[in-house]
């Protein structure tokens, strides 16, 4: 499996973005899909989880503000990111693992390249 993360950017403290991951080869939907991110300085951080059959899971920084989601037909996962804070700058990536998704980084096989998002207050 093959991830491309894109969709970020510079945007002002409220605002949002929405982040899409696309991913090449077979199995898609079988695979659980995460959001993790990591600013300059400190440890990557798990921001939401999506699994081929159960719902979502947030980080505790972004719950209410994010929404995960997927389009198992277009090999694609989102993360909708709403009411961006500064705090939420970092490097965004997407990662899948074969079936249940996880909350543990460690656990996935398979990253993306990471698409950075900037949020000015």
């Amino acid at each position: 499996v093959q991830l491309q993360a894109f969709g970020g950017g510079l945007v002002k403290a409220g605002g949002s973005l929405r982040l899409s991951c696309a991913a090449s080869g077979r199995g898609f939907g079988s695979y659980g899909m995460g959001w993790f991110r990591q600013a300059p300085g400190k440890e990557r951080e798990f921001v939401a989880t999506i699994g081929w059959s159960e719902g979502a899971t947030y980080g505790n920084l972004v719950k209410g503000r994010f929404a995960i989601s997927r389009d198992n037909g277009k090999n694609t996962v989102y993360l909708q990111m709403n009411s961006l804070e500064p705090e939420d700058t970092a490097i965004y990536y997407c990662a899948a693992k074969a079936w249940m998704a996880s909350v543990k980084a460690s656990e996935y096989d398979y990253w993306g390249q990471g698409t950075q998002v900037t949020v000015s207050s």
